[in-house]
């Protein structure tokens, strides 16, 4: 254990919060806003102590509004506050790699984003980068850490279902549909590593292998049906060089089937629908938007001689950030245990959490894309 994950470790044992420090938390409406935030202040053993905009003026607005002492201009300024243990890098995909690289270069620990690189290239080197400084990392891909997917993991382990037969995910991405805000241009070009297979598909990947066990042999089609989408605020087209369909399949641990088909926009049917197919049972979760690590997530399941399915109760034991609610605060929701979670790795020297190790992994799970002819 180096001195970053021993400090880390001792601060999470003790009675002393990890400081942490945001990259990207603006004044307004910025993702960390709506989901570091809350979260960070919802699970006791954080601090956040300072944060980090695009220019001096912009960190002392963003920390005014959100009561944060420590404001910076520049990401490295930020790393180099010795009250900062844990940096959290909550920015644009093409940025990450760069401001990983100065944490990590830092010695701090650090809390990424996903996608985590722009790219499977730069992911894999940020894995190599922070392994070789053995510094603790986490990248975001929170999904796994809901309640909802945590019960419904144990539940197939106890044999609620039977053997597994199969499983199917339909969702609807949001964005990459018919129109997007003016802020949103960017996940439009395909370019900038931020679309519908890297960020709602790849998130309700994550979740199902966290569930099921990791799919093998996944083949993915991407497919574009939409070339534009029509801005907003402006009425003008914005070309959109990233898929706005995506169709996969492969197999299970064991065997069983796994298909998936993620669609731009949004649906007037259904929006998040994941089944769990079995000898014994059925399991279905559902939320109304395709990104389970940001949705309110229902789950419901009928086995035996159950003809339908029943709303399954997640047990509070599952719930362990209980000041924050599953649809008043979902985005910030999954993300909250996720930040649970690390505390106890950091206490038991488990690792529950997924690293940048697994980020990388998840990249090159999601790398066998089948090129249109």
């Amino acid at each position: 254990m180096n001195t970053s994950q021993s400090l880390l470790a001792e601060l999470a044992r003790s009675e002393k919060p990890i400081g942490v420090g945001i990259i990207g938390l603006g004044a307004h409406g910025s993702w960390a806003e709506r989901s570091h935030l809350p979260a960070l202040r919802a699970v006791p053993g954080y601090e956040l102590r300072a944060l980090s905009a695009s220019s001096k003026q912009s960190a002392e607005r963003s920390g005014q509004t959100h009561g944060v002492s420590g404001t910076f201009g520049t990401a490295a300024e930020l790393v180099a506050c010795d009250e900062v243990d844990l940096v959290v890098v909550a920015v644009k995909v093409p940025h990450h790699r760069e401001l990983v690289q100065t944490a990590l270069d830092a010695g701090k620990g650090v809390l990424c984003e996903w996608p985590l690189g722009n790219g499977l290239a730069e992911a894999e080197d940020m894995a190599r980068q922070a392994r070789g400084r053995a510094v603790p990392t986490v990248v975001g891909l929170q999904a796994r850490s809901h309640p909802a997917l945590a019960h419904a993991r144990d539940l197939v382990a106890d044999g609620y279902v039977g053997e597994v037969l199969s499983t199917t995910v339909v969702g609807s991405g949001g964005a990459w549909g018919a129109t997007v805000g003016p802020a949103d241009h960017y996940v439009l070009d395909a370019a900038n590593g931020a679309t519908l297979l890297t960020i709602p598909f790849s998130h309700a990947l994550d979740g199902l292998a966290s569930v099921l066990g990791e799919p093998r042999e996944l083949r993915i089609q991407p497919a574009s049906r939409r070339t534009s989408a029509v801005d907003t605020e402006s009425g003008q087209p914005v070309p959109m060089t990233a898929a706005d369909q995506v169709v996969a399949s492969g197999r299970l641990p064991g065997g069983a089937v796994a298909t998936f088909h993620y669609r731009g926009g949004m649906s007037r049917g259904t929006n998040f629908r994941w089944e769990i197919n079995g000898t014994e049972g059925d399991l279905v979760l559902t939320a109304p938007t395709g990104h389970p690590q940001l949705s309110p997530v229902t789950l419901e399941g009928g086995r035996g001689t159950s003809t339908g399915l029943a709303p399954l109760t997640v047990p509070e034991s599952y719930v362990r950030v209980p000041r924050l609610d599953p649809r008043a605060d979902a985005p910030a929701y999954a993300v909250a245990h996720a930040y649970r979670q690390f505390l106890d790795d950091l206490r038991e020297g488990t690792s529950r959490v997924p690293d940048f190790a697994h980020g990388a992994a998840r990249h090159r799970s999601i790398a066998n894309v089948i090129t249109p002819a």
